[in-house]
């Protein structure tokens, strides 16, 4: 029988070829990257906060020398100073409001439904904080028979909570109304826009001025301008929509965050944001 044995071929070796002076000049360095990128990412957070600071720090170094916010306002004389943190108590007059004016606002809605004057109504309290809208509707759903007189006393806050909640009146067709003790003021009009009929006596507080709609410092400079144009078209669409004139957004468009432009019960009435010279019953 043949001996058969298995040698092996030799092959061929082979050298690396080694990367040529331009594709080693072509590949980047990682750590360059990163560090340019950085840089970029940290020059663009540098100029939007300078951006910040130097619309805000004008306000604090000068702060409005508006008049006080229960000095009486006059056609022409309307701007105030405001500051949602510090508001003077009013008190009520007596048998004006279901439920006492309170000293410190609540830092966000309250709900109540107290009876008054032979049936039950809703009051709502406080600062509009976010999330509220949907404690509303949550709140709503626990009463068997949902009141349709609304009263209002409520220094703003979150405008689009304030855009939901009013969203929710007038789908339950209620009413929205104000004592001559309550405060509506920021976001609260765009509540007190919901109701089907609407009244507020002639010594509330109505106020308008600019609004926040979620911009800050981390996003770019034209999607902030962007959030605000689109925020700013909301409320004049929702505002045509409960029958109100979106005209009433020249006073809060050129009114600062730390004032606010009270409105004449002629304005009220002239803009439809009230419907009714007599108290709703």
């Amino acid at each position: 029988m043949p001996n058969w044995t298995i040698s092996a071929v030799p092959t061929e070796r082979r050298e690396p070829r080694p990367i040529s002076a331009s594709r080693s000049q072509k590949r980047p360095d990682t750590w360059r990257v990163l560090r340019w990128a950085l840089a970029v990412q940290l020059g663009f957070a540098a100029a939007l906060l300078g951006t910040d600071l130097a619309q805000v720090l004008p306000r604090l170094a000068w702060p409005s020398n508006a008049p006080g916010l229960t000095d009486p306002i006059g056609p022409g004389d309307q701007t105030r100073r405001f500051t949602p943190d510090r508001l003077p108590a009013r008190a009520p007059s007596p048998g004006s409001r279901p439920l006492p004016t309170t000293d410190d606002m609540p830092s966000r809605l309250s709900f109540a439904t107290p009876q008054w004057q032979g049936k039950t109504v809703l009051t709502l309290t406080g600062r509009i904080a976010e999330g509220d809208a949907t404690r509303f509707t949550e709140y709503l759903a626990t009463q068997d028979t949902p009141p349709t007189l609304v009263y209002l006393n409520s220094p703003g806050g979150s405008v689009r909570d304030a855009l939901d909640i009013g969203r929710t009146i007038r789908e339950r067709k209620m009413n929205t109304v104000m004592s001559a003790s309550d405060i509506c003021l920021s976001a609260c009009p765009y509540v007190l826009a919901a109701g089907v009929a609407r009244y507020a006596d002639q010594d509330a507080m109505v106020g308008v001025h600019q609004h926040y709609f979620g911009q800050n410092t981390v996003l770019p400079a034209f999607v902030a301008v962007e959030q605000i144009q689109r925020g700013q078209g909301d409320v004049m669409r929702y505002l045509q929509d409960m029958g109100v004139d979106p005209l009433l957004m020249q006073h809060a468009l050129v009114t600062p965050a730390d004032e606010i432009y009270l409105l004449t019960s002629e304005e009220r009435e002239f803009y439809r944001l009230t419907t009714s010279l007599d108290p709703i019953e």
